[in-house]
């Protein structure tokens, strides 16, 4: 038996907020804005947003804390002001970032949570309503029920998903992407194109989402290049997102698996973006999983119309080749960690230790080529 739920009433395309902004009014008249410091801002979003919350008579406070990769710290210095505003509902803007943090803000706040408990699902019984107006391609966080936090005092990241995560309501306008950098888009494009394809991967397979899942990948595949080469033509703009969130309601199914976890390490260690850790990992999980996962894979490929070589030359043309230094010592460390992910649970084969550092060998290898 295949389940599918996907509660987050969406809308999608140019001028999506502002063409339906009395949905905004059903949640309250206080909101608790969560963003970083510029996104908002150079996006577009505040300059249709706060008219619209004037407008409605809605008061707001704004936490723009929020950097790449959320901190515990970040998430609870969030929910202090939360508490102490008494908003009843949540904006998360940004990239997966300040999405992410808003959902666990909520859910600190709204609980009484301390430290980490956010983490146990039984500790958690409510939650404000909760808005998300993404303005990457990248993670879907506006349509899942997942949160990556970083422990700065151990450098570890760690997701969790909860059902009351959802957002009540999404914006997906692809105007607010437009003023992306070259390398973000590529890195949040290629963390889109991870979701997906764990969806193939994922032991948690729903081929409920496979016309979802196909469509997105190939969208990524026609409309990356074009992107970068012409970054403001809006087109290629909202095909982006689509399969961004396609991704995102492609995982809400299934989970993430490997493809994710031994990439956490490398954005902790080494800074890089998410995206970027995915895609230098995307090639040796495939590599890895393709024998077992044949049939699957090669029915993607033949909806995409290109052959599985082809598809590692077209990533390989986005040259991602960060320079970092996987050292055995680091290589050992970071593997017994992601053994012990939840994540690994989901995979269509079994990986151990020995597994984990081959994988990191093989990136180590393609990242130096």
């Amino acid at each position: 038996m295949l389940t599918n739920y996907m509660p987050v009433k969406t809308f999608f395309g140019e001028n999506c907020l502002i063409e339906n902004s009395k949905e905004i009014a059903k949640f309250g008249k206080h909101a608790f804005l969560v963003t970083g410091k510029s996104s908002a801002k150079k996006s577009g979003v505040l300059d249709d947003l706060l008219p619209i919350l004037v407008k409605n008579d809605i008061s707001y406070t704004i936490f723009d804390k929020i950097r790449e990769n959320p901190t515990l710290d970040s998430v609870h210095e969030g929910a202090k002001l939360l508490k102490e505003a008494k908003c009843d509902f949540v904006i998360g803007i940004g990239g997966g970032s300040p999405i992410d943090a808003a959902k666990t803000i909520n859910l600190i706040a709204s609980n009484n949570l301390s430290g980490k408990e956010f983490y146990q699902a039984e500790k958690v019984k409510k939650a404000l309503p909760l808005i998300a107006i993404p303005t990457t391609s990248g993670t879907g966080s506006e349509v899942t029920p997942f949160s990556v936090i970083t422990d700065m005092e151990t450098s570890r990241k760690a997701g969790y998903g909860n059902p009351i995560n959802f957002p009540k309501v999404s914006f997906l306008d692809p105007k607010y992407t437009v003023s992306l950098p070259a390398n973000i888009t590529r890195d949040t494009a290629i963390d889109a194109l991870s979701h997906l394809l764990e969806g193939i991967y994922s032991k948690k397979r729903n081929f409920i989402n496979y016309p979802i899942l196909f469509k997105g990948v190939k969208l990524i595949l026609q409309n990356l290049k074009p992107c970068l080469l012409d970054p403001t033509n809006l087109k290629y703009r909202e095909n982006l997102m689509l399969a961004s969130m396609y991704g995102g309601i492609v995982i809400s199914q299934t989970s993430t698996t490997i493809q994710h976890s031994i990439g956490y390490p490398l954005t902790t260690a080494f800074g890089l973006s998410h995206g970027l850790a995915n895609g230098i990992a995307m090639k040796p999980v495939m590599k890895m999983f393709y024998p077992y996962l044949n049939k699957e894979l090669d029915e993607l490929f033949n909806y995409v119309e290109i052959t599985r070589h082809e598809f590692f030359e077209w990533l390989d043309q986005f040259r991602m080749r960060p320079q970092i230094d996987l050292t055995d010592d680091f290589i050992n460390e970071k593997a017994n960690e992601v053994c012990k992910s939840r994540n690994m649970a989901i995979n269509p084969i079994k990986i151990d230790f020995e597994g984990v550092r081959k994988l990191y060998k093989k990136i180590s290898e393609n990242i130096s080529e």
